[in-house]
């Protein structure tokens, strides 16, 4: 009886008796070796690559190419068993090195699928060697065929021999149509690649490509019995790249732990199975010199071949790392000479590292410091300093840097100050001093933060190296300091001692690190704001405002603005201030740093204006929104701020005790300032103006700053409330020539002297001064001095021309004739909200009253993503609610 076998694609074909049924050696064929791999239970069919192979047949030649358990095999195995063709399999073995022997399995394994080769082609007689006229014989044969035959050399990266390959490249050149050639491989075959890649001849399934998605790790751990959602199955494809064996061996140990899901989410990779295979199939298998090098470079992120030389002390870590690359062990390569290593290899290769070289780990990291600082990456020098636990090291590199305003910046301030948190007592240098000063400071720790900067100066005397970076940098701190401690005489000092520091300091650390001139000439304006001094402050502010660097000085960019709006809203400018205020939370928005920043000025400055404007609902809001600012409590501006918007609003209310009771910033200072001094007097002085108490007001405007326009009208305006008309002109007679002074100054002071004329009988003036201030407020939707203004008001106001200018801003509009009356719709805003395209989508069916989940469908997003939208459109609204919102947004006519 024939004897028969089953062939890759399932199908019982007889074996030609003609051949002989042994290899050159005489020993008989291994079977197993023609056999497709059997698929486990648990295998996925993966289509997608399952398709690639497909297409893959329009091309002579596919290189499937990946690292030890990446599912090369079971793919193909999964791919060939599909085929109608005739597919040729054959597992490669080390003793396939010699030529005979690899051809007499090749003849063999077409035979074996039914390709049988003719009498022609013959056999290979010498196991070391194959006759060119057997493989001209076969690849003739091949070309012949009507149905090409796919040849499947799996673990092909056991030929290290070029003879067998060139071999290979002549017959799959000369077979033409009749053979299509399968590489499953972990390395780069010695075939030219190059040639076939130009000419369109080659597909490629490498690693990025067998790696699982996702997705696909759900479908695979729901065939272990295991049920993990997508974003949990992300964070383990992210720890394992998509890894096949990684991802397989993880659903297995988890099945057996009590809790499936936590253990694929906290694994300890160094005690797995994983851990075994990775040892097992990558480290051991590799050269002495080789395994040190991998141990040593566990330590790092990435690493380039001189890093990795630095930690080894040897000088031929480049082709080492190349060859690892090449051979799919696990290193992968970054570009521009940078390589690492898989996660949870790094992670096995760091234990092992501490069982087979106890105690060299810190070491390493301090060579890697070193190393890296020398280089200029000042980011992971600091890691690896830490790691050393050198913390002099690591400080005096940061402070070296001039880097230390990367405290305060936002991008990197949490990692920094969570790094230096495990910096103990034991480390004593000045710029360890340096380092907590500014990191007390940063969480506005006066008491501990001023300590340490009087430590660190001290430390800094004039016989130590390199001065004037650390000393630079405490100027920064000492003007911080001035700041929070609300005293603007330190601060001139600080700013003074900065201005001669930089000129010992390189120019290119100065370019390197804008975002520290920023922070000091932000934190020199806040003070000089705090003194009273505007036009100091603003020109500081300006220059801090403008300061280059983009992500690097957002930030401080972003507390200048503020303070500006500040200081616009201070002198009347409410326009100004919220152009200011809104291009604040633009410039953070740019750059995706959270919001609100830091001290919340901003929307203290809104509130403000709001209340000004009559906005009452939105003021709240937006006092509401900076209520949890801790930065605010601490600092004397913005709590000041705080003060006075929470104090008008309060008044505006009726609550004139509590308002007394909110005008008062709760911070102490070190100098009073004038303007935070006079608004609490004047909040204090309406209040026993509105509880029938003239006189004690009169007494409280004795401590109002004459020189703050603004602080100077409004006393003005309580003087005549309280009867004094006298004193209300000499006030605003008294009001120094050519001020920066905007509307909500000049149209207060308008009606304080139209009231003195129409209470003198003056009407005519009255008129004319009332005009002039409805002209100039309604520019500015400015409502709340003529709301505060009293009966008086009401008489002129509806006069024709008077009426006219109130109306559908401050008074209804005339309705048109057999029309209800109703309020005109609002002017247009002087500041420009700009809305995105997609915000602007999400606004429009908020007006449609369509849900968040709506909304969502009907955008083809995610919620989250409309929720983001939403977030966006509160915060440039400066709203909370959706009612809000799309009110807000018909009033500025962006509906």
């Amino acid at each position: 009886m024939a004897e028969t076998y089953e062939n890759a694609g399932g199908t019982t074909v007889p074996i030609v008796p003609a051949v002989p049924y042994a290899d050159p050696q005489g020993d008989p064929f291994l079977r197993t070796r023609f056999a497709l791999p059997a698929r486990p239970a648990t295998f996925l069919r993966r289509q997608r690559l399952v398709q690639h192979l497909d297409q893959a047949l329009l091309t002579p030649l596919t290189l499937v190419n990946g690292p030890a358990g990446a599912g090369k095999t079971l793919l193909a195995a999964d791919w060939a068993a599909g085929l109608r063709q005739p597919v040729a399999w054959l597992t490669v073995e080390a003793g396939d090195r010699r030529p005979g022997v690899f051809w007499a399995y090749v003849l063999q394994a077409l035979r074996a699928c039914g390709a049988s080769a003719s009498d022609a082609v013959g056999a290979p007689a010498d196991a070391s060697r194959v006759d060119r006229k057997l493989l001209a014989a076969l690849a003739a044969e091949l070309n012949d065929r009507d149905r090409p035959v796919v040849l499947v050399l799996d673990e092909y990266d056991r030929m290290t021999g070029p003879e067998v390959t060139e071999q290979l490249e002549f017959v799959l050149h000369h077979a033409g149509r009749g053979l299509h050639l399968v590489l499953v491989t972990r390395t780069e075959p010695l075939l030219p690649l190059h040639r076939y890649r130009a000419a369109g001849e080659l597909t490629e399934i490498r690693a990025a490509e067998l790696a699982f998605t996702p997705e696909e790790a759900v479908a695979l751990l729901e065939l272990h019995g295991l049920s993990l959602p997508v974003p949990a199955a992300g964070a383990l494809v992210d720890r394992t790249r998509g890894w096949a064996a990684g991802l397989r061996l993880s659903a297995l140990a988890a099945l057996e732990s009590a809790d499936p899901e936590l253990y694929l989410k906290e694994f300890d990779a160094d005690r797995s199975t994983v851990a075994d295979f990775l040892l097992a199939e990558v480290l051991k298998g590799q050269p002495e010199e080789t395994q040190g090098l991998l141990l040593r470079v566990s330590v790092l992120e990435r690493f380039s071949p001189e890093l990795a030389n630095a930690l080894t002390l040897r000088t031929d870590a480049e082709p080492i790392l190349a060859g690892l690359h090449r051979d799919n062990a696990f290193v992968e390569y970054l570009g521009h000479s940078s390589y690492q290593l898989h996660p949870l290899f790094r992670e096995i290769l760091r234990a092992h590292l501490r069982v087979r070289l106890p105690g060299l780990e810190p070491e390493l990291h301090r060579r890697a410091a070193r190393w890296l600082r020398r280089s200029g990456f000042l980011p992971e020098t600091l890691a690896h300093g830490a790691a050393a636990g050198d913390w002099d090291f690591a400080a005096g590199a940061l402070v070296d840097d001039l880097a230390i305003g990367q405290l305060f910046t936002g991008l990197r301030s949490d990692d920094l100050t969570q790094l230096f948190s495990h910096m103990g007592p034991e480390a004593r240098s000045p710029a360890t001093d340096v380092v907590r000063a500014a990191r007390d400071l940063s969480r506005h720790d006066l008491d501990h933060g001023l300590a340490r900067l009087r430590l660190a100066e001290e430390h800094l005397t004039d016989d130590a190296p390199d001065l004037a970076a650390a000393q630079l940098s405490c100027a920064l701190l000492e003007a911080l300091a001035a700041r929070l401690t609300g005293c603007p005489p330190r601060a001139e000092r600080a700013a003074a001692a900065a201005d001669g520091l930089r000129q010992e300091v390189p120019a290119h650390l100065l370019d390197k690190h804008p975002e520290l001139t920023a922070l000091l000439l932000t934190h020199l304006g806040s003070a000089r704001l705090w003194a009273g001094r505007f036009e100091d402050a603003r020109a500081a502010l300006t220059t801090a405002a403008a300061a280059p660097g983009g992500a690097a000085t957002v930030l401080p960019r972003e507390d200048a603005l503020e303070h500006l709006a500040l200081l616009d809203y201070l002198d009347g400018w409410l326009g100004r201030a919220e152009r200011k205020a809104l291009a604040a939370v633009s410039e953070m928005e740019r750059v995706g740093l959270p919001q609100p920043s830091g001290s919340g000025i901003g929307q203290l400055v809104l509130a403000a204006v709001a209340v000004d404007r009559h906005e009452l609902g939105r003021a709240q809001a937006l006092l509401d929104e900076t209520a949890q600012l801790p930065a605010a409590t601490h600092d004397p501006v913005p709590a000041a701020g705080r003060a006075l918007a929470s104090a008008r609003l309060l008044l505006v209310r009726g609550k004139a005790r509590a308002a007394v009771e909110a005008a008062g910033p709760d911070v102490s200072a070190a100098v009073a300032s004038p303007w935070a001094t006079s608004h609490e007097a004047l909040v204090t002085a309406a209040a026993h103006v509105a509880e029938g108490r003239p006189d004690a007001a009169a007494e409280v405007l004795q401590g109002v700053s004459v020189d703050q326009p603004a602080c100077a009208v409004e006393a003005a305006a309580i003087h005549l409330a309280t009867g004094r008309p006298a004193a209300a002109i000499d006030l605003l007679d008294g009001l120094r020539a050519g001020s920066r002074a905007g509307p909500a100054v000049t149209v207060r002071a308008a009606l304080v002297r139209a009231q003195a004329a129409e209470e003198a009988g003056d009407t005519a003036t009255a008129r004319r001064l009332v005009t002039h201030a409805l002209l100039d407020a309604r520019r500015e939707r400015l409502r709340r001095p003529f709301l505060d203004a009293g009966a008086w008001l009401r008489p002129l106001l509806a006069t024709p021309p008077l009426h006219e200018l109130a109306a559908g801003w401050l008074t209804p509009g005339s309705p048109r004739h057999g029309e209800q009356a109703r309020p005109e719709a609002p002017h247009a805003p002087l500041v420009a909200v700009e809305l995105s395209g997609r915000e602007r989508d999400v606004l429009e069916r908020l007006a449609r009253m369509m849900s968040t989940e709506e909304v969502a469908a009907d955008l083809y997003v995610s919620v989250n993503t409309v929720k983001t939208h939403l977030k966006s459109v509160y915060r440039k609204l400066a709203v909370n609610r959706r009612g809000d919102a799309v009110r807000r947004a018909r009033d500025l006519r962006l509906l």
